[in-house]
């Protein structure tokens, strides 16, 4: 084990996702010394290589496996996982995704593939000022803690994402392959505060419809 490998386990960050300025605060020593301990580890594959500036233990020097959707809120701060990823995550449709979704006030849109840890989206959205979190909620996985979205939340992320229209409930049961019993069990009250979060025309008409079409209105 390389001494960095030791210097992460012994100060108990084995299972975060450190960036480079945490490093640098667990080593003593000149920039030389620390370049030399990170590129060894490296060069081990005992340390990992996230993104420019992040870095993970490699699975086998952590307790718990590393998250996807931890790793997509440590690479952009601020954004929380949404649409398919999420709609996956909560069991509203039934096959995996091969893509961690994430949506971003900020910033360009932008996404990107790690050999080891998959494929990662970074959508950018614009909703009502002080909107951007609602109906997101803090999960811990696996001891570790990201933002994802609420079901019908990342159902309407969805929606403004792919500029979809809506075609009636038949085309989210079979078209998006919806569970019936997940989109009707959701009370009129949490697609009703979602006409606060959406700026466009589409997204508002979308839930008013999909509340007509449950009997809400």
């Amino acid at each position: 084990m390389t001494p960095l490998t030791e210097i992460i386990i012994d100060s108990g960050y084995a299972d975060r996702v450190l960036s480079a300025q945490q490093l640098e605060r667990l080593l003593s020593g000149s920039s030389a010394r620390r370049y030399g301990l990170v590129n060894r580890a490296l060069k081990a594959g005992e340390l990992l290589q996230a993104r420019r500036g992040l870095y993970v233990l490699a699975e086998k020097y952590r307790q718990h496996p590393l998250h996807q959707f931890v790793l997509a809120q440590q690479w952009m701060p601020g954004s929380y996982v949404s649409a398919e990823t999420a709609l996956s995550f909560h069991g509203w449709i039934p096959e995996g995704v091969h893509s961690v979704v994430s949506m971003t006030h900020g910033g360009k849109s932008m996404e990107f593939t790690h050999e080891v840890f998959g494929k990662f989206e970074f959508c950018r959205m614009t909703v009502k000022p002080a909107c951007f979190l609602q109906a997101v909620a803090r999960h811990e996985l696996q001891y570790q803690v990201a933002l994802v979205a609420e079901p019908m939340r990342a159902l309407l992320d969805l929606v403004y994402l792919r500029k979809l229209e809506w075609q009636g409930l038949d085309y989210l049961l079979d078209g998006l392959r919806i569970d019936e019993e997940a989109i009707k069990s959701v009370p009129s009250s949490s697609m009703t505060m979602l006409l606060d979060v959406y700026k466009g025309k589409r997204e508002q008409q979308f839930i008013e419809e999909l509340l007509r079409e449950l009997g809400h209105d």
